[in-house]
């Protein structure tokens, strides 16, 4: 046995998780003040800038070797030989403070720059916090909230629509409840691909009187969500008792839902689609997915800060399966983490989709599974969002998913049962 051996020498790896190089640096004895200083050296953070001119970008760059990072721009930026460019920045928190500051004295629009730069790294300093709605408290950022689904429509994608059956979705709703939901999501109108939108007049018909039932005295205690697209039907159902806006086309078919959910200090979630229910499937396409999906999610919180509603109640949603190729929700889901660059809550509902009947086809002969035996490969998508930092995470079959989200949560954020009591 060598010196070195002996000494118990062992070098390895460790993982780059927050909390974790913060846990590292408290292990190895580091004293408190410089466990800060070290920590912003430590954290290193890859930001991609589109629409930057040219010279911006090449500023940029010099500014960012000069503080020992780099800055990736296109290869003829420094020719000038096209007018703009996306830059990829890659330093320390440290590198990122000092370049921020230094940006303010520049010209080319750099100090806009700079103020997008300061408020993400604002967004990841500020993790999501529980909010109150009504009279509930939800732990967002505490562990994962499961939604769950009653679709009191006749054409669910997944086979569970209870159309008028106003009893049946009560009782669903009470199930629902009693396996763990913590919020319910109640839609009158289908949105699987190829579907025609319903009058207003239906879709009120549909929702209000289980909306009515379900926040009564004698209802189910849960928050409850009206999944719209249309004002008039989200101002009358938050009258009913809703309290949370789960708007599909992210405030592109009716703006004036953002409206709706300020006047009521209401939850907003705003998801991305491309198309509309009828035609997002028919070949969508994306040059750059998340670039495209991050800033329609954020122009679609831009306009909702402009109507008033406070960004601590809104979730953005990345619409897995709403104008997605079955390549583009994987990697939706594998990049589901770069959505922090909003600065809100996650919402994730893969549940039942198509691409998991896809996935598990090979292992049925080549048949591709009902939506109803889709279950345990929607836990496993679960399980995946939650560890890339889904927050919220909307599904039919609510009690495999809670034992999932439990398990999930457990290894991903430490939470527990027994951690609350």
């Amino acid at each position: 046995m060598n010196k070195q051996q002996q000494a118990g020498y062992n070098a390895r790896l460790v993982g780059t998780d927050p909390e974790l190089i913060a846990a590292e640096l408290e292990r190895v004895g580091a004293q408190g003040p410089g466990r800060n200083i070290m920590w912003n050296k430590s954290a290193f953070l890859h930001i991609r800038l589109d629409h930057l001119p040219c010279v911006a970008a090449n500023v940029l760059k010099q500014e960012m070797l000069a503080r020992g990072g780099d800055c990736a721009v296109h290869r003829d930026c420094a020719t000038l030989a096209r007018e703009g460019s996306s830059a990829l920045l890659m330093g320390t928190r440290n590198q990122f403070d000092d370049l921020t500051g230094k940006l303010r004295e520049q010209g080319f629009g750099l100090p806009e720059v700079a103020t997008q730069l300061f408020n993400l790294l604002a967004d990841l300093d500020s993790p999501p916090q529980p909010v109150q709605v009504g009279p509930y408290t939800l732990l967002i950022g505490e562990r994962t909230l499961v939604m769950g689904v009653i679709n009191v429509t006749p054409d669910s994608f997944s086979g569970d629509g209870l159309g008028s059956n106003l009893e049946a979705a009560v009782e669903q709703a009470r199930r629902m409840q009693a396996e763990g939901a913590d919020i319910l999501d109640i839609g009158g109108q289908s949105t699987r691909p190829g579907s025609e939108p319903v009058s207003v007049d239906e879709e009120l018909s549909r929702v209000l009187p289980l909306i009515g039932r379900l926040a009564s005295p004698n209802g189910v205690g849960l928050p409850l969500s009206i999944d719209t697209n249309r004002a008039v039907v989200a101002e009358r159902a938050l009258k009913a008792g809703a309290h949370i806006v789960n708007d599909i086309s992210g405030l592109r078919d009716d703006p004036h839902i953002a409206d709706v959910a300020a006047k009521h200090d209401a939850l907003l979630a705003l998801m991305h689609i491309q198309g509309t229910p009828r035609t997002m499937q028919e070949n969508p396409h994306y040059d750059d997915l998340l670039g495209e999906v991050i800033e329609y999610l954020r122009n679609s919180i831009d306009m909702a800060l402009a109507a008033g509603v406070n960004k601590r109640r809104i979730w953005i949603d990345p619409g897995i399966g709403f104008g997605k190729t079955f390549d583009h929700n994987l990697e939706l889901l594998r990049r589901l983490r770069e959505l922090r660059s909003l600065g809100c809550p996650v919402l994730v509902g893969t549940s039942r989709k198509a691409f998991i009947g896809r996935i598990l086809a090979p292992l049925r002969g080549g048949e591709i599974p009902p939506h109803k035996e889709r279950v345990v490969g929607t836990g496993a998508t679960v399980a995946v969002s939650i560890a890339n930092g889904a927050h919220i995470v909307r599904v039919h079959d609510v009690a495999h998913t809670v034992e999932v989200a439990r398990v999930a949560d457990a290894i991903v954020r430490g939470w527990h049962a027994e951690s609350t009591s």
